[in-house]
């Protein structure tokens, strides 16, 4: 007997998306012994501008630690971001 799977529902948006998928169970919609691995070579994060205000002394100190690491700033500052993310959350 086939397994009939569930119709995924048309969403308003990625938000919307993403809150339904971390709660459904995916076997309900998907055959996975049917899955195939895909690379998406190309594919770049989503990224978002925000304006953050930092005082001078820190961002002077950023700079140089960019500066020394031959890197920008603004990559230096993601950088440490991304790093203590994933240290919080493994902690």
């Amino acid at each position: 007997m086939k397994k009939k799977f569930k119709a995924i529902p048309k969403f308003k948006n990625e938000d919307e998306e993403r809150k339904f998928w971390a709660k459904a169970d995916t076997s309900e919609y998907f055959d996975w012994d049917k899955a195939e691995e895909v690379i998406f070579p190309n594919l770049k994060p989503s990224t978002e501008t925000i304006s953050i205000r930092l005082p001078e002394w820190l961002l002077a100190r950023i700079k140089q630690l960019a500066n020394s690491r031959d890197v920008a700033y603004q990559s230096l500052i993601k950088i440490f971001l991304a790093e203590r993310v994933q240290k919080e959350l493994n902690s």
